[in-house]
């Protein structure tokens, strides 16, 4: 059994749900100004209907994948035809805009730790703690990242542990202090507990 594994399983709750699911696997993907966008993309949405905005958005140019310089050259209006709100439109010229003048490449960013990445990626309009977040599991593959505020995780834990919680507040500190026993592995538990709420 894989070390994350073993730890994570001694959370007897959450051994129950890991032990239902496929074991999951980190992958680092190149092209993080395309994942930001995609992130960007998903945001305040279902995977449904974020994979369709994202398909659209593939399609304006030809099916594949486009350079930073070829997304900051199509006019904000092609995004609006597909589906983008305004401020979508112009958070993905910004992404595209910051890694050209600042010469970012994936390397650079494989180098750098988690606080130093969440400082300049957070410095783009339009990209928050979140976005960067998902960044560094889905994209980057950092195994110890928790997204203490998105509100997948938040249900998923508040109905395996069973929280009663009204205060935000509080019930935030309930699943951090749950989630601390997670390191350094948490963000495989992000992944099978989303993968629990999507099996529903």
């Amino acid at each position: 059994m894989s070390e994350h594994l073993l730890h994570l399983s001694k959370d007897k709750k959450l051994k129950i749900i890991i032990d239902a699911q496929q074991p999951c696997v980190l992958e680092k993907r190149n092209k993080v100004y395309l994942r930001l966008c995609s992130s960007i993309l998903s945001q305040q949405l279902s995977t449904k209907v974020s994979r369709i905005l994202y398909d659209r958005f593939l399609n304006l140019y030809g099916g594949k994948e486009p350079s930073a310089e070829e997304i900051l050259k199509t006019p904000a209006s092609d995004f609006r035809k597909i589906g983008f709100s305004n401020a979508k439109a112009s958070y993905v010229h910004n992404v595209c805009r910051f890694f050209i003048e600042n010469k970012i490449s994936d390397k650079r960013l494989q180098k750098m730790g988690n606080d130093e990445i969440f400082n300049l990626l957070t410095q783009i309009k339009g990209v928050g703690k979140w976005t960067v977040e998902m960044i560094l599991m889905f994209t980057l593959g950092r195994e110890d990242i928790f997204a203490l505020d998105d509100l997948g995780l938040q249900q998923s834990m508040t109905r395996l542990y069973k929280l009663k919680e009204q205060d935000k507040k509080l019930l935030r500190r309930k699943i951090e202090r749950i989630s601390s026993k997670w390191s350094p592995y948490r963000t495989y538990a992000c992944r099978y507990l989303w993968g629990w709420k999507d099996e529903d």
